[in-house]
């Protein structure tokens, strides 16, 4: 048994008070501080000895749950907001379909009722390296190895990974707000920053155990998203997986067009997820889109440049070099489906909601 002890403050402050001083990472030694709110990934990497907290500090008292407009025409979502209540909740259906969508592509419903947005950008890698503990991985323990190059890599990266590590972010809801242009917000008792979800997740180089931005002594408040009515007719989330349920994505794609009166587009969002260290995206893919037609041969163009650089690992059966071409795929079948329109998965069995309990 490894001990520790389990505290529920009230106040953001008083949470805050009980993490570790500035100089770690969330993803630092054995002994540490951890947040717990819905619990759907911190438990399991407990229960695996992979994760071993001195201090867990139940955050779900905290004033971080509600959903509310940003006086600029956006969108702030609490960190402590459940990931299917802010996927169903009518701001976001009907200004941010993509990010519905993405939510609702992922996990379970029981799951999903349970995690939190903040939890669901620090979630990590499923690599089943990581998850083995008898094995030696650089995420866990740098400078031991990472066994996934030169092994069974299908799950794993083709862009941004390393020689010491090529493990791919999990998360469906990060594809779609790497894709918004998201900002997550966090704070500690030296003060509030915001970071850029393109800068929030970090690419592994020679410290893949360090996942994110944030330090140890942070706390995500909430995730801002800027007005995006612009996208809301045309976007469209397509997740490719081993299995329908309960997977996690091979590759995963977030587009979104806006077009004009004359049909061209005025300006497009790609985002690949299962792929990377974090959500993938190309300033040079996207500008290639602008002012042009909608057309197959269009959309594959932008498609090569995203994945400009791709690199299997792996032989024989344990090979990723299926993926590059699926992927390819997935970017033009995407970007076609939001030229037709926007695709959700939130369904009608569940009403939208104007706020959060």
């Amino acid at each position: 048994m490894n001990p520790f002890t389990f505290t529920s403050p009230d106040s953001v402050q008083a949470a805050l008070s009980q993490l570790d001083p500035p100089g770690s990472t969330l993803a630092g030694a054995a002994g540490f501080g951890r947040f717990i709110a819905g619990g759907t990934n911190i438990l399991d990497l407990m229960k695996e000895n992979l994760a071993r907290p001195t201090r867990l500090v139940d955050i779900n008292a905290l004033p971080l749950h509600a959903i509310e407009a940003t006086p600029e025409g956006g969108l702030r979502l609490g960190a402590l907001a459940r990931n299917a209540d802010t996927a169903y909740h009518a701001q976001v259906r009907s200004q941010y379909p993509l990010l519905s969508s993405a939510i609702l592509a992922g996990a379970s419903p029981q799951i999903r009722n349970m995690a939190t947005n903040g939890g669901n950008l620090l979630q990590r890698t499923r690599c089943y390296y990581f998850y083995d503990a008898g094995v030696p991985c650089n995420k866990r323990l740098p400078g031991s190895g990472c066994p996934a190059i030169g092994g069974l890599a299908r799950q794993h990266a083709i862009l941004g990974a390393s020689e010491h590590c090529i493990a791919t972010h999990p998360s469906d809801m990060c594809v779609a707000l790497r894709a918004l242009d998201a900002q997550v917000a966090v704070q500690s008792l030296r003060g509030t920053r915001t970071i850029a979800f393109a800068d929030f997740h970090r690419l592994p180089g020679e410290r893949p155990d360090i996942d994110t931005a944030l330090a140890s002594d942070e706390l995500i408040t909430h995730i801002e998203l800027p007005p995006a009515q612009a996208f809301a007719a045309h976007s469209a989330y397509l997740k490719l997986r081993e299995r329908a349920s309960y997977a996690f994505a091979l590759v995963s794609v977030a587009a979104a067009l806006e077009m004009d009166d004359d049909g061209l587009i005025k300006q497009g969002r790609i985002a690949i997820g299962g792929v990377a260290h974090k959500p993938w995206r190309s300033p040079e893919a996207e500008a290639l889109l602008v002012g042009q037609p909608i057309s197959h041969a269009l959309f594959n163009q932008a498609a090569e440049l995203l994945l400009h650089g791709a690199k299997s690992y792996g032989t024989g059966f344990g090979s990723n070099d299926f993926k590059i071409p699926m992927a390819r795929r997935a970017v033009v079948r995407a970007l076609m489906t939001a030229a037709d329109g926007t695709v959700s998965n939130a369904g009608d069995s569940q009403p939208d909601q104007e706020s959060q309990p």
